[in-house]
Formats: C-alpha cells, sequence, structure tokens
C-alpha cells in the first residue's frame, strides 16, 4: 500500500514539468499557452554578431503586476534551461537580467528562475522583481559576480540578489520565483 503513496507523492511534480511541444517551423503549435513566451521569442529579432541577446517583457500573469521576465531571443529545443546555455551565455544572461533588476528596484530587486518541474513555461526566462522584505537567508551563499552563479541541479531553482560584498545566491527550492514582490 506505501507505493500508492511515494506514487501519489511524485506525480505533482511530473504532471507540472512542461515538455516544450513548440515548433518554430509550424507557428500554429505556439498557440498554446505553455508556448507563448516561444512565441514572443519568434516574433524578436536578434541583432547580428550578438551571441545571445535578452529581451525583456512585463509578466502578463495578473497575479504578478510587479513582474518583469528577461528571455534570451534562442529559442527551440534543447534551449530551456540554464543547462543548455554556455557559461559565457549564461553570465551575459544574467548581467542582462541584473541591469534590467537595477533599473526597475534600485538596490532591493531579485532574480529568480524556477526549476524545469513547476515552469508552466517552457521557454527560457528569469523572473525580475523586487526582493521581498524578510525571505530567508539560511541558504545565502556570497560570490562575487554571475560568472560565480551555479547552475541548479534538476529539481532546484535559483535565486540571487544583491548584498554587500556581491550577490547573494540561493539554490535551495523547486520554486524561487515567491521571493519576490507578486
Amino acid at each position: 500500500m506505501r507505493w500508492w503513496i511515494i506514487l501519489l507523492a511524485a506525480l505533482p511534480a511530473a504532471a507540472q514539468s512542461v515538455p516544450c511541444g513548440c515548433d518554430h517551423e509550424n507557428p500554429s503549435t505556439l498557440e498554446s499557452r505553455d508556448c507563448s513566451l516561444c512565441k514572443e521569442a519568434h516574433q524578436q529579432t536578434s541583432p547580428p554578431g550578438d551571441p545571445l541577446p535578452v529581451f525583456f517583457l512585463k509578466d502578463n500573469n495578473p497575479r504578478k503586476p510587479n513582474r518583469t521576465l528577461a528571455l534570451p531571443v534562442r529559442h527551440g529545443k534543447g534551449q530551456q534551461d540554464l543547462r543548455d546555455l554556455t557559461p559565457e551565455e549564461r553570465v551575459r544572461f544574467w548581467k542582462a537580467a541584473m541591469a534590467k533588476a537595477e533599473e526597475l528596484w534600485p538596490g532591493n530587486w531579485g532574480l529568480a528562475v524556477n526549476s524545469m518541474t513547476v515552469r508552466t513555461q517552457c521557454h527560457l526566462h528569469i523572473h525580475i522583481g523586487k526582493l521581498n522584505e524578510g525571505v530567508d537567508e539560511a541558504t545565502a551563499r556570497t560570490v562575487r559576480g554571475p560568472e560565480e552563479f551555479p547552475v541548479p541541479e534538476p529539481g532546484l531553482g535559483i535565486w540571487v540578489h544583491g548584498a554587500q560584498g556581491g550577490y547573494h545566491v540561493h539554490v535551495d527550492r523547486e520554486i524561487a520565483e515567491p521571493v519576490l514582490l507578486r
């Protein structure tokens, strides 16, 4: 009887993982909700010579009116997770998101990437928002810059914010974005 408990406990995470059904050769596949960010990326143009152009969108979820998203223009299967980027591309992605965050929430911003197991959109994106007061700092690791940001293990998200002497990096939960003001 215990195997049922284990199976039921595993179902929510498996059910929430978003397999990307987007086919950029067939634009009708971009119409589903879980591909809406892929559709936005598909409509962007890449400046010549920019290895990882990034664009920003206001989060259209009415429950998150204070959020902005950073997204790489590049899209497609195999490009849905931070581990799909080269180390140089990850640094560029984080730096672009940090610059936008500082512009929107000077001195009090946070960035978050949810685990693939809980995301509702298949296109890679960073949530940008104001850091909630009193977030748990127990798991923070201080690093000097985005070159030192780790790539989370599968099943974990990451959240980052400015701190004295650098940045605090947290890789401690599946859903990282609740640390940001909705």
